[in-house]
């Protein structure tokens, strides 16, 4: 038996969510759609109420039931072995890495994964004045740090799925 110096370190591991309409026990990262928040990938948050609000949302659009799919997240994992990145908040890094992501410029720094706020109901508003060029910098920057981030977390490369996230549960909402 190992000693407590010798043990393995104890890994912190999430529970995330992911909304839609589908039990999905394997995501693929490639599967998801270009020109979102933090670019292609496979979305999760830790916000369960976030997530069935997406798959009620979903739902509706196409006229099926919700589905929230539960996972485990090794997040230690992650930070320590893959190109990891958190945005604290809204900030000019966020709005700049969520407009590049949108209309498909980005050219920075690829990560595997990217967790931060939403540009959702909240926000969007700001972000896309920006975009249109209706809304100086400063003004979004203003309007942005006005609301607390909610959290999403893209995981953008298929190695974190398979080593890193652990599909737990599904149900219908």
């Amino acid at each position: 038996m190992k000693s407590a110096i010798e043990q393995e370190p104890v890994r912190q591991k999430v529970i995330v969510y992911h909304g839609g309409t589908e039990r999905i026990e394997h995501p693929l990262a490639r599967m998801g759609r270009e020109g979102l928040d933090f670019g292609r990938g496979f979305y999760v948050t830790d916000l369960r109420q976030q997530a069935e609000g997406w798959a009620l949302r979903m739902a509706r659009i196409r006229n099926v039931q919700g589905v929230v799919n539960v996972y485990e997240l090794d997040i230690e994992r992650v930070k320590q072995t893959f190109a990891y990145h958190h945005f604290d908040k809204y900030d000019e890094a966020w709005l700049m890495f969520i407009v590049q992501n949108r209309n498909g410029s980005y050219q920075g720094e690829q990560y595997d994964m990217v967790e931060g706020g939403v540009a959702d109901d909240r926000v969007i508003d700001t972000v896309e004045a920006y975009m249109a060029e209706l809304m100086p910098l400063d003004m979004a920057l203003r309007n942005l740090s006005e609301h607390r981030p909610n959290n999403q977390m893209c995981i953008r490369t298929q190695r974190v799925i398979d080593e890193c996230l652990r599909f737990v549960e599904s149900y219908q909402i």
